[in-house]
């Protein structure tokens, strides 16, 4: 039997790599993704004010979704898992307002589904030594730097996924498939998260701190769970030419790396529409 699996909007569409790479790995570890067949979007951002019943109503719908499925729902994307998670948590504690918006979307959603993102369940489910026995192509050689970002671990007391100060999955999963991980002091810094559509020098100057930062502990790949971190840390360096040195950055989601490292058909690694051609990086991997 697959994993409920909601892929949300930006992997439906500019994130594809993200998406395809994730569903082909999760094939091969036999953990196959079964997208959920009613999904919409999760609202991409969790509300500040957690009073309003309306701003929770479309992650809500999500959950009621997942729940018909099954027990767990797994995503890919941070910013999904972040929306989801939150709301979960969120409806757990307060029953009143759960019954008020199972009201207004005439669904009854009970609260019984658990939000999991997928690096959870390589962690819990399999295990990195279970992953590590599935590598035929390690990445040896291959220094790459854990990037977090904001919205994979925080708030702790609602996310819980690893340490929000000094977090090891991304670490470990990168261990596992024989690459050696790069810690960089702004490994869990905010990229500028929206501030890209808005105040897009903003992003580019958090972007190219973090970048740098990488660069001077001597990774050759930046590599993140989150398909917006993945965007401002990456087109900048074409679009405004921070990363124009002769040694532009690749940002790669870990599931890209673990295609390669499972020795999968270059075509569900999904690294054709980077900006930043990472291929070169594995053409003697």
């Amino acid at each position: 039997m697959g994993i409920p699996y909601y892929p949300g909007c930006t992997l439906s569409t500019k994130a594809g790599g993200y998406d395809r790479s994730g569903r082909a790995v999760a094939a091969a570890l036999g953990m196959d993704l079964v997208e959920l067949p009613n999904w919409q979007c999760c609202g991409a951002t969790f509300p500040l004010a957690t009073d309003n019943s309306l701003a929770l109503i479309a992650p809500t719908r999500v959950l009621y979704e997942a729940e018909q499925a099954g027990e767990q729902v797994a995503t890919l994307c941070a910013i999904c898992y972040h929306v989801l998670k939150r709301t979960q948590t969120t409806l757990a504690k307060d029953t009143e307002m759960l019954e008020r918006i199972n009201w207004f979307t005439e669904q009854d959603y009970e609260g019984r589904v658990e939000v999991v993102h997928f690096l959870q369940l390589l962690r819990d489910q399999l295990g990195w030594e279970a992953l590590a026995e599935r590598v035929v192509r390690p990445l040896t050689g291959l220094r790459a730097a854990p990037y977090y970002g904001c919205l994979l671990l925080r708030p702790y007391n609602e996310i819980g996924l690893d340490d929000p100060e000094a977090p090891l999955i991304l670490h470990d999963l990168l261990r596992a498939l024989g690459a050696e991980p790069v810690d960089f002091p702004y490994n869990i810094e905010c990229c500028g998260s929206y501030l890209t559509v808005r105040e897009p020098e903003i992003s580019e100057g958090l972007s190219r701190e973090i970048v740098a930062s990488s660069r001077e502990h001597g990774a050759q790949v930046l590599v993140t769970a989150c398909p917006l971190c993945q965007f401002n840390l990456e087109y900048p360096q074409r679009a405004t030419g921070f990363g124009r040195t002769g040694n532009e950055t690749p940002i790669l989601y870990f599931t890209q790396l673990m295609a390669v490292a499972l020795g999968l058909p270059e075509e569900d690694w999904g690294m054709e529409d980077h900006y930043v051609d990472p291929r070169p990086l594995f053409e003697t991997a």
